[in-house]
């Protein structure tokens, strides 16, 4: 999808792109304004001259004198020139200079009378070139604020240098026209400037807002299920998201003490359920140590004293048997306080497999670590350490001679830790699968079943679980939790 920078930078082109449209428009309006001008002011002296030079040549006789009628062509020129606004008109004759000139429609306090001085000697050389070409010539002089056009043409008559011409000026107010077109220009430039201006700074504005709630919630990430609480940026927008996560972020933290809250019931009916199905499996487990104490110690008091040394050994192994009993079961029924601490993974892991190195020697059985995980994570290394210690303990009561036992961790998912042990025994009977993780429930003769239960409680407690995966044969174990990194 295309970002929100892309589509506010293409809104800025577009409007740079608008604006240079506009300019263009607005320089070609004024040039075709004033080019227009011009042309209807070429057009009108043009006209007006070659009217002069045809009604002076019907108005003369064939036998005039050589030398023009000056009154008759000042009444020509002021017949001819009424009727063109803002046009001044004469004869020029090479030699006499100025014959005849009129200027009906000034604008002045006065009648208008004389040639101007100022332009005096371009329609001297206008009417010399016309009377000596015999063409009509006309000339446009462009000026910072008007054009002058300028119109000659022969006249017909005994004298070949005799040339009528009119004036007059286009664009009078072509400056006012110029000043509003360099104002307009300026105001778009001035607009562009500012348009890009302002685009840099919201679109800075808003990426560096949005940088920081980036980094928020990066700074959360390695919190697991912890949500940071945003602040809000000032951006009506942006704060309406902010808002509305933090609403969420109350929302989840309540629907997560919920959630443990109903995890730690669970556990505890699991527990009350589990303690009263194995009830019976107790009274069974405590009723045969202390048969055997009983009977020793009535062998030991009717025997002699050489055989009450040894039965003592026994009854203290029965003891011993006995405060196992015990202390797994207290650890099954008392609810677990964890005390999380970020942990460095690969070492802790090889403390596990050397706390149980010598065993697996002596069940000539091969134990390696596969695969540390993470370089870190957040939990109870007390408790999850007991959990994988009856893991790898199960594990290699289960491999066979010249078998093997792997541990391992890896990240599963976004957020779960996973330690998994493995083995290639036989696996759990399907029997036992339906009840494996129940206390009591085993396939083994000397077994409690108390060491998958007890796992499980760590996993539980973490907020995880502990799953078993059967590979036909051999074993896996999953002692999955949430993974904080930190």
């Amino acid at each position: 999808m295309t970002s929100l920078r892309s589509q506010l930078s293409l809104f800025w082109v577009l409007l740079f792109s608008l604006c240079v449209a506009l300019a263009v428009v607005l320089l070609a309006l004024y040039r075709n304004s004033a080019g227009a001008h011009i042309s209807s002011a070429r057009a009108a002296t043009e006209h007006n001259c070659q009217m002069i030079a045809t009604r002076y040549s019907r108005a003369i006789p064939a036998d005039a004198p050589s030398e023009p009628d000056a009154d008759l062509l000042r009444a020509l020129l002021n017949v001819v020139l009424s009727s063109a606004p803002q046009v001044e008109g004469g004869v020029w004759q090479d030699g006499s200079g100025s014959v005849g000139y009129a200027y009906p429609t000034y604008e002045g306090g006065g009648v208008k009378r004389d040639v101007p001085a100022a332009e005096q000697p371009l329609i001297m050389a206008m009417a010399a070139r016309a009377a000596q070409t015999r063409f009509l010539q006309t000339d446009v002089v462009r000026g910072s604020h008007e054009a002058l056009v300028l119109t000659a043409c022969p006249m017909r008559s005994a004298r070949p240098d005799l040339a009528a011409w009119t004036m007059t000026r286009a664009g009078g107010g072509m400056l006012d026209a110029e000043g509003s077109l360099r104002t307009g220009l300026a105001v778009l430039a001035v607009l562009v400037l500012a348009s890009g201006l302002w685009f840099v700074f919201i679109l800075q504005r808003g990426v560096g807002h949005v940088g920081v709630l980036e980094a928020q919630l990066a700074s959360a990430q390695s919190d697991g299920n912890v949500m940071p609480e945003l602040s809000r940026t000032g951006v009506r927008e942006l704060d309406r998201i902010v808002d509305g996560f933090n609403r969420y972020r109350t929302r989840f933290d309540e629907a997560q003490a919920r959630l443990r809250q109903a995890a730690q019931q669970r556990s505890r009916d699991q527990r009350l359920a589990a303690l009263g199905r194995m009830s019976g499996s107790i009274a069974h487990e405590i009723r045969n140590p202390l048969a055997t104490m009983r009977l020793k110690a009535e062998n030991a008091l009717a025997a002699g004293p050489e055989r009450q040394s040894a039965a003592l050994d026994a009854i203290v192994v029965q003891i011993d048997r006995l405060d196992g009993l015990v202390r797994s079961l207290l650890g099954l029924v008392q609810p677990l306080t964890l005390a999380p601490l970020t942990v460095a993974l690969g070492p802790w892991l090889r403390e596990r497999i050397d706390a149980v190195a010598e065993r697996a020697a002596a069940a000539e059985v091969a134990l390696a670590l596969r695969d540390a995980g993470p370089d870190t994570a957040v939990f109870d290394p007390v408790h999850a350490g007991r959990a994988l210690d009856n893991l790898l303990d199960n594990a290699l009561r289960h491999a066979p001679r010249g078998g093997h036992v792997m541990l391992q961790a890896r990240v599963t998912g976004a957020s779960c830790l996973a330690l998994c042990v493995e083995d290639d025994g036989p696996g759990v009977p399907v029997s036992l699968q339906a009840a494996l993780f129940e206390p009591f429930n085993t396939g083994r003769a000397d077994g409690t079943g108390l060491g998958l239960a007890l796992a499980r409680e760590v996993a539980l407690a973490h907020g995880g679980d502990l799953r078993y995966v059967d590979l036909n044969p051999g074993a896996r174990f999953e002692l999955e939790m949430p993974w904080r990194a930190s």
